[in-house]
């Protein structure tokens, strides 16, 4: 089989409404898409383009909360439990909508010792409300340079936190890029927590444009991710430099090579 990949539209074909996004990642040759904030189309719209367009959408992300005031998601802050709540039951609803089978609750800018607790408090909450749909919880620890003050940094905290919870429908969401721009190793990071990743994503390193430029070589490290036991997408969640169409060749290169078909 051929390795599989999604296109994040948070960050490719943003120049074009959402449901047209889908149709160009349909014609570009993807295997599936992802979101990040899509409240604003209408989820029937969004969810006629993934019919029409044949590709299952794997994922989105809850609100960050009022982006004026600097906030990156509320579900670690506390004394914002409420808000933190709604826009996860906002986000389920839509997911459920479109067919979604995945949900990245943002944990927003906090530390310490409450973060931590509200944080967990408000996973149990998401994780509850999501089994009867069959949506796992995703967690993305993100690196401190693009995301100053982030709560969630290291899939080792990721890892403890979702061991705290108690619930088994919580998943890392493994992003290469975050894990490079941190300082970490990519392979042995993923080798340390494989069995508590539920999604992998990609991107150059360090400016996060196109995957077939930068420090890492992706074209050796996703089939290593492969072999070392992981079976799901691969998020394309990157920033075209161009273009996205300009700067699809990477998929089209690596779609010929031995290592991404078997």
């Amino acid at each position: 089989m051929t390795l599989p990949f999604s296109a994040n539209l948070g960050f490719l074909w943003t120049d074009l409404a959402l449901p047209e996004a889908v149709r160009a990642a349909a014609r570009a040759g993807f295997d599936a898409v992802e979101l990040h904030w899509p409240y604003a189309v209408a989820p029937a719209q969004l969810r006629q383009a993934l019919d029409d367009s044949g590709l299952p959408v794997l994922g989105l992300n809850t609100s960050r909360g009022d982006v004026e005031r600097g906030q990156f998601g509320l579900s670690a802050l506390p004394g914002q439990e409420a808000a933190a709540r709604a826009a996860i039951d906002q986000a389920l609803a839509y997911a459920r909508e479109i067919g979604a089978s995945s949900l990245h609750v943002m944990a927003g800018k906090a530390e310490g010792t409450a973060a931590r607790d509200t944080f967990i408090a408000n996973l149990r909450h998401a994780a509850e409300a999501a089994r009867d749909a069959a949506i796992t919880i995703l967690l993305e620890p993100l690196n401190h340079h693009d995301v100053p003050g982030y709560f969630l940094v290291d899939n080792a905290t990721a890892a403890a936190i979702i061991e705290a919870t108690g619930q088994d429908n919580i998943r890392i969401m493994f992003d290469c890029y975050h894990v490079g721009r941190s300082g970490r190793s990519i392979l042995d990071e993923f080798a340390t927590h494989r069995e508590m990743i539920g999604h992998v994503q990609f991107a150059a390193l360090p400016d996060r444009g196109e995957p077939d430029q930068g420090d890492v070589d992706y074209a050796r490290v996703l089939p290593a991710l492969a072999e070392a036991g992981y079976g799901g997408f691969f998020g394309a969640e990157y920033k075209p430099r161009q273009g996205t169409d300009e700067g699809l060749g990477w998929l089209t290169a690596w779609r010929q090579l031995p290592e991404f078909n078997r």
